[in-house]
């Protein structure tokens, strides 16, 4: 870590896990360079996440409505873009915020979700750029897997007769899994260990371990080419 961002690091950190409130949030802004914000307007204000049915059955703590609100105000920021201080940051707030975050987690730019108390991530996970990731049903996603550019994960569906009536069913994704850029996962897939999703798919049941599916619907098409490797010796490296 270069030295001009170590002292700034430092200090979100130590702001962060000291169990964040407006106030604090908006000393984080500061060092962000943001525009000057209201601490008032956090306390009393609702994101919209927490407009949602969900949100009214599973209420924010006030920490997490600030935790949320610094993931998502950061990426209008051009700080966001120097990834020596970027990608540190929202592992801050995902060790925070996340049911659970294993070591190492790299976040690219723009990825957006509603209820970061309900995602799961392992070791090593990496997520690129434009993800949406509706965590209101749970999703788990295991050590060194991958999410790639512009995927959608559903955890929830809405009832035909009345939209307020909803189902709400987790995705698991196992270790060294990989979802390629634009696929969609429903609620309630499971992507095995080792399992590629192809690019563009429309994954709407179950994948099995080792294998690659594609389509839309998305379908077994081979098995991966693993050339016997597994586990780390698959070279899930995500940046240097």
């Amino acid at each position: 870590m270069p030295e001009i961002f170590n002292g700034k690091l430092g200090l979100v950190k130590e702001l962060i896990n000291s169990g964040l409130d407006p106030v604090k949030t908006m000393r984080i802004m500061k060092e962000l360079h943001a525009p000057e914000y209201p601490a008032e307007y956090l306390e009393k204000g609702s994101l919209y996440s927490e407009c949602l049915p969900k949100g009214h059955d599973c209420p924010f703590t006030l920490e997490q409505r600030c935790l949320h609100f610094l993931w998502d105000s950061f990426d209008k920021l051009p700080l966001c873009l120097i990834v020596n201080f970027s990608i540190p940051f929202r592992r801050a707030i995902a060790e925070k915020l996340f049911k659970k975050c294993g070591a190492a987690l790299i976040s690219e730019e723009n990825v957006r979700f509603n209820f970061g108390q309900n995602i799961s991530v392992g070791e090593r996970v990496f997520f690129n750029r434009n993800i949406f990731l509706d965590s209101k049903g749970g999703i788990s996603i295991g050590n060194q897997a991958c999410i790639a550019e512009d995927v959608k994960i559903f955890t929830h569906s809405h009832s035909e007769s009345s939209h307020i009536t909803r189902d709400y069913k987790e995705v698991v994704i196992k270790d060294y899994a990989k979802i390629y850029a634009g696929a969609t996962i429903l609620p309630g897939v499971m992507v095995g260990e080792g399992a590629i999703v192809a690019s563009g798919s429309l994954v709407t049941k179950d994948v099995e371990p080792g294998t690659v599916v594609a389509g839309i619907p998305a379908k077994f098409i081979r098995e991966r080419h693993s050339e016997e490797k597994a586990n780390d010796s698959l070279d899930h490296i995500w940046l240097y």
